[in-house]
């Protein structure tokens, strides 16, 4: 398989505090890569040096065999489209507006449809109109994954299959659209987009990942698929715990994503 975008002997220092320690990844086309472990574990500094955000001194980023760094941002951001972990926007602009900025300068029917389509996806059609700044935190979660989506699109019109960078995208999101994000990401992979995902659940993990990579203390601690690396091996190590993998307690509720069907919530009436 194509690799598209690589690591080697990466590290990234603040002060004498290793957030990244010589880690060396690489990731193929149309791969679904997933990199978890515990809070300061490196994973959102490795998703930005992959993104060309930030760059290092030590070690090189790779894509497409280039560092991110030689691309004109234009360029960069048809490559690679990233959804941040926290995105503020201070002036009033509606939900459309937000999508169609994910299409960058270009405007016209092709990137209207790319709008409307995005916003379907997302179960926003209803909102496009309403500011941004009045929905909540889950929603405005969408609006930007739709946008996000939106300049994902135009770059593989223009470049083929593209990079999906997502940095903790079902933090604000109820399980329904958690599992909606999900299915979304994997119609992507299945369409030969490589997506790259910081995740702390790893049960949704698991759910669409191809691959997952163990961070701790900055250092790449495992790499493989989600049964060779979820284990209370790597759980004891990494996070400290232990009998957690498929030892639930059978006194305490649970509810399991990988059994969950979605219902039309709005045709189901009041019971």
């Amino acid at each position: 398989m194509t690799t598209v975008i690589e690591t080697h002997e990466l590290s990234v220092h603040i002060g004498p505090k290793a957030l990244l320690d010589r880690v060396s990844v690489s990731v193929a086309q149309g791969e679904s890569l997933t990199l978890v472990g515990p809070n300061g574990a490196g994973k959102s500094t490795l998703l930005r040096m992959l993104s060309g955000e930030i760059t290092s001194s030590e070690g090189s980023v790779l894509l497409h065999g280039h560092p991110p760094r030689t691309y004109r941002p234009y360029k960069l951001a048809l490559h690679r489209a990233v959804l941040s972990q926290h995105v503020a926007v201070a002036f009033p602009f509606s939900v459309a507006d937000i999508v169609c900025m994910g299409a960058g300068i270009a405007r016209g029917p092709k990137v209207a449809t790319l709008v409307d389509a995005a916003l379907a996806e997302v179960d926003m059609s209803n909102m496009r109109e309403r500011i941004i700044g009045t929905l909540s935190g889950g929603e405005q979660q969408r609006v930007h994954l739709a946008r996000v989506l939106v300049q994902l699109a135009c770059g593989e019109a223009e470049y083929g299959p593209g990079i999906l960078m997502l940095d903790e995208p079902t933090a604000s999101l109820d399980l329904c659209h958690q599992l909606d994000l999900l299915a979304i990401i994997k119609r992507r992979s299945d369409q030969g987009t490589t997506v790259i995902t910081v995740m702390h659940d790893l049960n949704l993990a698991v759910l669409f990942s191809k691959r997952i990579v163990a961070l701790d203390h900055g250092m790449l601690v495992s790499d493989g698929t989600p049964k060779a690396t979820i284990t209370d091996d790597m759980l004891c190590r990494v996070f400290g715990i232990t009998g957690a993998v498929d030892r639930i307690p059978s006194e305490l509720p649970f509810v399991l994503p990988h059994a969950a069907k979605k219902v039309d919530r709005h045709s189901r009436g009041d019971k």
